[in-house]
């Protein structure tokens, strides 16, 4: 059974209340009584959580990094959910990534989606748990409370997808309209593919509407995914902030 540590505050928080890994024990540094670690603490009992009050220096020996805080835990594997349990009826966006391999850019981009009020994200089946302390602590703790969906093939995942009758937009400059002209449907999925390899053939063949972010000049290269995510999401956000549709 594989261990994993959690380290800080935040991402401590995340897994006791994200509830998407078990959490087997947590150790806190015996002189730390601040406010925010005796709420934490106090969650973790409810869910029967094993504490250990030990020294500073245990907890230093065991860390990974030096930003602690005197808190961390020792947790199990993310699970992920499905589609069918997290498309419940109603308003809400999806959105599906491919192609992105760094844990930092990936965090950032759970981050952000999260931030914007995402519904889930769905993304191709990898092993991200040897990054487990990457992802938490970068996302920002994003990577327990954002609902995850994880799929083994293109078609699987289109799939589901027409199964919940959510339709699939997707960030491709193809055949695309701006993104600032497009008025979102009050229940999608927009998928967003990384710099390198962009979206499978398959995902872009099933996009019904192809968006893209228009720029104020000329430039070679695009945005990277999580730079197109951040514009994208928060551009969804606007919109259903103002009263449209979506």
């Amino acid at each position: 059974m594989e261990r994993y540590v959690l380290e800080g505050n935040i991402s401590v928080k995340a897994a006791v209340l994200g509830g998407v890994r078990p959490v087997y024990e947590i150790l806190v540094d015996e002189q730390k009584k601040d406010r925010d670690t005796t709420w934490i603490l106090y969650r973790a009992k409810e869910r029967g959580i094993p504490i250990r009050r030990c020294p500073r220096s245990m907890i230093d020996a065991l860390a990974q990094g030096h930003t602690h805080g005197g808190l961390l835990c020792f947790c199990g594997e993310r699970t992920c959910q499905t589609l069918s349990q997290v498309a419940v009826e109603g308003d809400g966006y999806f959105a599906l990534v491919e192609g992105v391999e760094d844990p930092f850019n990936f965090a950032s981009l759970l981050r952000t989606l999260y931030a914007s009020g995402c519904q889930g994200i769905l993304s191709p089946e990898r092993n991200w748990q040897t990054a487990t302390g990457i992802l938490v602590k970068a996302s920002a703790g994003a990577s327990e409370y954002l609902p995850w969906i994880s799929y083994g093939s293109p078609q699987e995942i289109l799939d589901q997808l027409q199964k919940q009758q959510i339709p699939l937009l997707c960030a491709e400059r193809k055949d695309s309209v701006s993104l600032y002209d497009y008025t979102f449907p009050a229940r999608f999925c927009i998928a967003i593919g990384g710099e390198m390899r962009g979206l499978s053939k398959a995902i872009k063949a099933a996009s019904v509407q192809n968006i893209c972010i228009p720029y104020g000049r000329e430039v070679r290269n695009a945005l990277n995914a999580e730079s197109a995510t951040a514009v994208i999401a928060f551009e969804i956000l606007r919109q259903r902030l103002s009263g449209n549709p979506g």
